[in-house]
């Protein structure tokens, strides 16, 4: 075996390690307010950023701070993508996903939180974060998955880690997507 291959075996065997490592794990984040502001948001343990699942765990926050108040959810956000801030396209994403009354999307990802409560969380507030075999596939991201009280299968969010300093940032996020109508907006219940 020459020194090039030595040198991928070695490589490999640190993917499949790093992969493995992320395997099934799962986090739980408890808050016992939700923040009102990026400052007051910045304030909490989990804002250091130093795992992947902080940083998702905070874009539930955010995301609920954006359904009360567009310009401190807004500022949350751009806050936890680090160096890539909202684009207009982004920003309208978000506009259409809240309309007609949906500002309950975020709150699906509480424990306790069901259509047939109308998406009311538990409190203290509390957001599991769960890897898998496929979390850690792209060197430098990670995929992670949140239990949705609304749907049958954890939504995914992908995280990508700032080289310089190895914190972690919202990348992409798939939450704000259809859920089982609350109760009291379903003409069925």
């Amino acid at each position: 075996m020459g020194i090039f291959d030595k040198l991928k075996n070695t490589a490999q065997q640190a993917v499949v390690s790093a992969v493995q490592s992320a395997g099934n794990k799962r986090e739980t984040f408890t808050f016992s307010a939700l923040p009102e502001s990026l400052a007051e948001m910045q304030a909490l343990p989990e804002a250091s950023l130093d795992t992947p699942f902080q940083a998702a765990a905070l874009t539930v926050l955010a995301l609920c701070a954006y359904a009360a108040d567009k310009n401190i959810g807004t500022e949350m956000l751009n806050w936890l993508r680090g160096p890539r801030p909202l684009n207009r396209m982004e920003i309208s994403f978000l506009n259409d996903r809240f309309r007609d009354g949906k500002t309950y999307l975020p709150f699906t990802y509480f424990a306790g939180s069901t259509p047939e409560n109308n998406y009311t969380p538990s409190e203290p507030y509390t957001i599991v974060v769960e890897s898998n075999h496929v979390s850690a596939e792209e060197q430098g991201y990670m995929k992670l998955f949140i239990p949705c009280g609304g749907a049958d299968d954890p939504r995914p969010i992908k995280l990508r880690q700032r080289g310089s300093d190895g914190k972690w940032f919202l990348w992409e996020q798939y939450l704000l997507t259809g859920v089982r109508t609350p109760k009291t907006a379903d003409p069925w219940a």
